[in-house]
């Protein structure tokens, strides 16, 4: 079962932003705001975080957290429908 992970990063030095969109991308992510994105996926918050680490520098830094329950949002930048769909799925 996949589960849905919030995601935001800083990107402090080196700001290879399309490889890492990429990464997110075949995750299953949709942005929601310009550094958090949305991931449905069967990996676990660590293995998330540590695939994309592997495409990060040092000095970079990296929160993957489990989202479930209440949301709400405002001018985001993925599909509200989406939003919907993926995040009421965790509320079951």
């Amino acid at each position: 079962m996949k589960k849905a992970y919030i995601i935001n990063y800083d990107l402090n030095n080196t700001k290879d932003y399309d490889t890492l969109f990429a990464e997110i991308h075949t995750l299953g992510g949709k942005r929601v705001l310009k550094s958090c994105w949305l991931i449905m996926s069967s990996l676990s918050a660590k293995a998330i975080r540590d695939r994309l680490l592997s495409l990060m520098d040092g000095d970079d830094g990296i929160f993957v957290v489990r989202a479930h329950g209440a949301a709400a949002w405002r001018n985001v930048e993925c599909a509200n429908k989406w939003l919907k769909e993926n995040l009421q799925s965790q509320m079951a």
